[in-house]
């Protein structure tokens, strides 16, 4: 659709000026937006974890993450208090941010004013960008890295200026300590670079003074991967043991949904461009660091949101390559404004908040259906605990199976005993104390309980109470009695990675 050549001049510097204001309008309000949606629902899974890990205090890192993102949450919630809306405001102005950057790529790249506005209204209305700005997660953090870096690398290649190398080694060092994925970007650019060039950039002192920064900021968060056996590798192998075969069936259609089926024709435009275009030559490399990064992604079985920072810089040049084919056609702009406003629509109800928990359409937002249910989670477990004979619940602990709900029973679950998971990082809490001799178990297979108790007893299971079918809508609260060994030798059978 998008054939016509694009023109952007030889010196992409100055062909346009950045459009601040309309920019900045489209981030303000899908800041707003998102602040304002931010308290429907409830907290997502990750982010209960991500509370639960900031109470215990600083860490250098985790068995499945670097410590930034809990770090952040907490200090959040001890500024702005302890809500859902609190720890998503720094996720609303990541999004914002995200976009600005986006259009400033595209004013990089040559892009008009009216490009620069298309590519800030794509962004701004993405699943891509929508669901890390809904909710705080690694990934938000990341994004906006992502984006940084590639506004840096494109100066640094296109104004031959070797001191936004530095600006890209400073945003990478800092970004390890949120995602480890973001190292994914400079390996592919790396890469792409080497194979069209310009590799003359392999000469440039800068490069490699932005590589060593990057290391240097990064090195305290890498020293402990060093120092602790690798756990992130431990857990990257995990992940692509147990979702690797799915995460490749559908990493193509789900590649396609980050920003909708119409954005992906602008951004494929985008990656022909980038290789056709005289005026793009030394930016060229983007696009097979793409296919390089999707081809990682794929071998190691990493979900398509691994890549999603790479759509960014492609939207940017395909938003450009939409301008120049829209031109002065009214026909042709009314087509592309109709699809837009369109994808923004499906893109909005797939990644926020919008309908009533109870609305048959909330299966479409996955995001959505990890945020229900974990206050009535921790109340059913409350009241199977408070069933108990007084001189049982003096003797017993709670067994949470996963991540989420730990970090549910911890925010909602008050008078609850000790809480203890053998999922991820919180297996390193346990084992519970040798004199609980009584478990409240929530999600833990019957299968694990049977080995180490002699009688165990389903008393009720999860309901969310919206009739939402999501991952802990029904599973069983069951109560344990005789352990058959201690704690010590019974803990290492509750340990598992996944995501």
């Amino acid at each position: 659709m998008l054939t016509a050549p694009v023109d952007v001049g030889t010196d992409p510097r100055s062909a346009v000026r950045p459009a601040r204001w309309p920019a900045a309008v489209v981030a303000g309000a899908v800041t707003v937006v998102l602040l304002a949606l931010s308290g429907r629902y409830g907290y997502n899974v990750d982010e209960l974890y991500f509370r639960l890990l900031g109470e215990h205090g600083w860490a250098w890192g985790y068995t499945d993450q670097p410590p930034l993102v809990p770090a952040l949450v907490h200090a959040t919630a001890q500024v702005l208090g302890d809500s859902v809306w609190a720890i998503r405001v720094p996720a609303a102005l990541c999004a914002g941010a995200v976009v600005l950057l986006g259009a400033l790529i595209t004013a990089e790249l040559g892009g008009t004013r009216r490009a620069q506005t298309l590519s800030a209204l794509g962004l701004g209305s993405s699943f891509l960008v929508l669901s890390v700005g809904h909710i705080m997660v690694t990934t938000t953090l990341d994004m906006l890295a992502w984006a940084a870096v590639l506004l840096f690398v494109l100066r640094a290649l296109l104004r031959s200026e070797g001191k936004w190398w530095l600006w890209a080694g400073v945003v990478l060092g800092l970004a390890l300590y949120a995602k480890y994925i973001v190292a994914l970007l400079p390996v592919a650019l790396l890469a792409g670079l080497a194979l069209v060039g310009p590799r003359k950039v392999f000469r440039d002192r800068w490069l490699y003074a932005g590589i060593a920064l990057a290391l240097a900021i990064g090195s305290p968060n890498l020293i402990y991967q060093a120092t602790h056996d690798f756990p992130q590798l431990q857990m990257a192998d995990a992940l692509g043991a147990t979702d690797g075969p799915m995460n490749r069936v559908i990493f193509v259609p789900s590649l396609v949904i980050l920003l909708g089926p119409v954005l992906t024709v602008v951004w494929v435009a985008g990656l022909v461009k980038l290789l056709r275009e005289p005026a793009w030559r030394p930016v060229r490399a983007l696009a097979p660091a793409f296919v390089v990064g999707v081809a990682l992604t794929l071998y190691g079985g990493g979900r398509p949101d691994y890549v999603g920072g790479f759509l960014i810089g492609l939207f940017a040049a395909g938003a450009v390559a939409a301008d120049r084919w829209m031109g002065r056609r009214t026909s042709r702009r009314v087509l592309l404004c109709a699809g837009l406003a369109a994808s923004a629509v499906l893109q909005v109800l797939m990644a926020l908040p919008v309908l009533p928990q109870n609305s048959p359409f909330v299966p479409l937002n996955n995001i959505s259906l990890e945020s229900v249910g974990w206050p009535r989670l921790a109340e059913q477990v409350r009241t199977a605990y408070e069933a108990l004979p007084r001189q049982q619940r003096e003797r017993a602990v709670v067994l949470a199976d996963n991540l989420g709900e730990s970090g549910a029973l911890d925010r909602y679950g008050h008078g609850l005993p000790a809480v203890f998971s053998g999922h991820n990082e919180l297996h390193k809490w346990g084992p519970p104390p040798e004199r609980a001799e009584v478990v409240v178990a929530v999600g833990v297979p019957r299968s694990r309980l049977a080995a180490g108790f002699t009688s165990c007893t389903v008393v009720g299971r999860v309901d969310n109470g919206v009739g939402v079918e999501n991952a802990e809508q029904g599973r069983p609260i069951t109560v344990c009695h005789g352990r058959k060994a201690s704690w010590a030798r019974l803990w290492p059978s509750y340990h598992y990675l996944s995501g």
